[in-house]
């Protein structure tokens, strides 16, 4: 057991998403999380360190910590610890100041603030449009990005959101019920807008645990349901060639970027 601490002045998602990352790749350690946001002086660098030192001591092996502070004064009270600080500015920000001959801005909150105010309002627009185009709610598809299709909890509606959080891309998503997989057809309202159409499946296996926990024991949940719904939309994706992907052992992040490759989005929202 390793304690792993992410801190940052601000809100500390890209000191949690680089350090995840790396350890990702130790997966024979179990790491206790501990998330320390809006870290802006030294007396909060101070007491931070007393939780650094007193994790050391329970580890028995130095606590991981992983650092976006700006301020070198605040780093330079954490870099005092017990613990192994990786201070993830500090090693970048010097190389990139050397490289393109211009001092840094050391501002708090860049990463993460609203910064480009049209990108951000493009992005919470998406939002707004991902909710009302959920599940089928509103099949007015003329001004989306993308439309998902896969049966039930497959994965398509924190996919949209994802997609409209993070690229300001404008996704719906379409139920595949026992109605349109019977017919052997997608509707009408969706194929007038095949070339959007992005398929999720999933094993029914998988499928099959996540709606047992959500209707335990029901038939939408059973495992023959849940194989033939998979069967039959899959069967639909390649028929109709519409491409799709396997959430099973996917995350979000990778089934979002698999969907901007196949239908070409990302030369529009990057």
């Amino acid at each position: 057991m390793r304690t792993v601490f992410y801190i940052s002045d601000g809100t500390g998602i890209t000191s949690e998403t680089l350090g995840r990352s790396l350890l990702t790749q130790f997966d024979t350690t179990n790491f206790q999380e501990v998330r320390i946001p809006f870290l802006d002086s030294a007396e909060k660098a101070a007491a931070a360190r007393l939780q650094i030192d007193a994790a050391t001591q329970t580890d028995g092996g130095r606590a991981l910590v992983f650092n976006t502070v700006v301020d070198p004064k605040v780093s330079s009270v954490l870099a005092a610890s017990e613990g192994l600080v990786i201070d993830l500015f500090g090693q970048f920000l010097p190389v990139l100041e050397s490289e393109l001959q211009s001092k840094s801005v050391q501002a708090v909150g860049k990463a993460h603030g609203i910064g480009n105010k049209k990108s951000y309002d493009a992005r919470i627009s998406a939002t707004n449009y991902a909710l009302s185009h959920d599940d089928g709610v509103s099949t007015n598809y003329q001004d989306s990005d993308v439309i998902l299709v896969g049966v039930s909890r497959s994965g398509k509606t924190p996919t949209c959101l994802y997609l409209a959080l993070h690229y300001g891309v404008r996704a719906a998503n379409f139920p595949l019920t026992e109605d349109e997989l019977n017919g052997g057809s997608a509707p009408q309202a969706l194929m007038r807008y095949r070339h959007k159409l992005f398929g999720l499946t999933i094993t029914p296996s998988r499928l099959h645990s996540i709606r047992e926990k959500r209707r335990p024991g029901s038939r939408y949940a059973s495992s023959r349901r849940c194989s033939q719904e998979v069967a039959e939309a899959e069967m639909l994706f390649k028929s109709r060639r519409i491409p799709f992907a396997d959430t099973t052992d996917s995350s979000i992040e990778e089934i979002a970027s698999r969907i901007l490759v196949a239908l070409d989005l990302e030369k529009h929202f990057f």
